[in-house]
């Protein structure tokens, strides 16, 4: 005889044991019941920020007291710990399963790709290399110095991008956005919070397509608590695409996953998150890429139109860069 199946007239040592049991697999759902509680009501308070970037590595973990309540017969327990697994699931297994809307199918076919490149320090070649082996006509990138530009040009990226949009800066503030077509409006603005990353922007109009707004994004890093304000205000500022907007495409560093609830809040503005709609939303762009002891999170992203098409995305490794460059293949909607 077991524990779990003891009767009610066991000897106290084991019943003692049984409820200690208990107990231990109750303590053992509340990290897990927090983190769902929080997660579904989109709150992010303090640390939590960069704690919610982890959730599906916690979706995963969530089914280790499930396995053990049920396996020692705890059933309120492991129903309980069942629920949690369940809604952790439904948050993060759609990302890994294509929509079946996935926009315009009809239109103009353009690559765009976007690349943080390390405060500046990320091997030109190699970017530009998949550039060129992409067909990529429109590269975004963050943390432009003015090095960069410099190795960018002598790599030859424009050759293939000619037309461009510049904020170069030292440190991890500056933007960039290159293109194979001509940009209209093109301009840069800083962001509100904490270091007041820049971003650049334009208009582009592929032949046959209509006009798109395209923006390199690059909000502050909640990496440290005096930032998290500016974090999140950075993300409430980033543009719309919805009413009276135009049409627009944001990529770039979000410094965010789908599981925080303020960028959810930005694409409920006209968007869809490209790697999301294609299944290929639970690919890591950051960490631990660097060398840091951190699990692989999904913080690049290419935010495109809802009337935009997502035909695929791709994620390769830059030499010199702690990011990886996310590659998308949009189809723009044909000019009325």
């Amino acid at each position: 005889m077991t524990i779990t199946d003891a009767p009610a007239d066991a000897s106290p040592a084991v019943r003692g044991r049984r409820a200690t049991v208990t107990v231990l697999l109750w303590l053992l759902l509340i990290p897990g019941l927090v983190w769902t509680v929080f997660r579904l009501g989109g709150w992010e308070p303090g640390r939590l920020i960069q704690l919610l970037a982890f959730t599906p590595y916690v979706a995963i973990g969530s089914l280790i007291p499930a396995v053990l309540a049920l396996a020692c017969r705890r059933w309120a327990a492991g129903v309980v710990a069942a629920l949690i697994a369940v809604v952790l699931a439904a948050c993060v297994l759609p990302r890994a399963l294509p929509d079946l809307d996935k926009g315009a199918t009809a239109g103009t076919e353009v690559r765009l790709m976007t690349s943080n490149l390390l405060f500046g320090t990320a091997d030109a070649a190699d970017v530009v290399r998949l550039v060129r082996e992409n067909d990529v006509a429109v590269l975004a990138v963050q943390e432009l110095s003015p090095s960069a530009v410099t190795r960018l040009a002598a790599a030859g990226l424009g050759e293939l991008l000619p037309y461009h949009s510049l904020a170069a800066e030292q440190g991890a503030s500056g933007s960039g956005l290159y293109s194979r077509f001509p940009l209209t409006d093109p301009g840069s603005r800083r962001n509100p919070g904490g270091y007041r990353f820049l971003q650049t922007y334009g208009t582009i109009a592929p032949d046959g397509a209509s006009p798109v707004f395209v923006e390199s994004v690059h909000p502050l890093a909640p990496a440290l608590p005096q930032w998290f304000a500016g974090w999140k205000s950075d993300l409430a500022h980033e543009p719309h695409s919805d009413g009276d907007n135009p049409r627009r495409i944001l990529l770039g560093d979000f410094n965010s996953t789908l599981d925080h609830g303020a960028l959810r809040e930005l694409i409920s503005h006209g968007y869809r998150d490209a790697a999301d709609t294609v299944g290929k939303g639970l690919i890591g762009t950051w960490g631990p890429y660097d060398g840091d002891l951190i699990p692989p999170v999904t913080i690049d992203h290419v935010l495109a139109d809802e009337q935009i098409g997502v035909k695929d995305i791709s994620v390769h490794g830059v030499k010199g860069s702690d990011h990886r460059a996310v590659i998308a293949t949009l189809t723009l909607p044909a000019a009325s």
